[in-house]
């Protein structure tokens, strides 16, 4: 092992345990699991999606959503939908109490780290959080190539 891998694994674990708190203070906040959540935004973005679809989405396996799919149903968050062109196929779809309560739960969250920016970090801390987003959307995008 070179020592360049050595600092890259620090730095790894390093920035997961300064992010998992956040995570953390940032779901406290919020009443539904980030599975959940997942779906709802992922709905609210594409219009619909099966079963299937949102578990590869969300990354649990077909039963886990389901479950969750059937809690948000009974909630009156989702709706299921019949296929007009193949009766098999069973659409799952964003209510209007479903994108209420998204956008309730992400400002929930977003108020509490809009408060903790504001209140612990200097202006430097604001500008060097600015210049770490790009590099952290990198991190969480499909591309690979730097």
């Amino acid at each position: 092992m070179t020592h360049g891998s050595m600092t890259d694994q620090l730095m790894t674990r390093s920035f997961f345990d300064a992010l998992r708190p956040l995570l953390r203070r940032l779901n406290a906040e919020r009443t539904l699991s980030p599975g959940k959540l997942g779906v709802l935004s992922h709905l609210a973005e594409q219009g619909r999606a099966t079963s299937s679809e949102l578990a590869a989405v969300v990354q649990v396996s077909p039963q886990a959503i389901s479950l969750a799919v059937g809690e948000l149903e009974r909630l009156g968050f989702v709706a299921r939908v019949p296929d007009e062109e193949d009766r098999r196929r069973t659409w799952i779809t964003l209510t209007d109490a479903g994108q209420q309560k998204l956008a309730q739960e992400l400002a929930s969250g977003y108020a509490w780290l809009d408060r903790a920016i504001a209140e612990r970090l200097t202006p430097e801390g604001r500008k060097a959080l600015e210049a770490a987003i790009p590099v952290l959307r990198k991190l969480g995008s499909e591309a690979s190539v730097d």
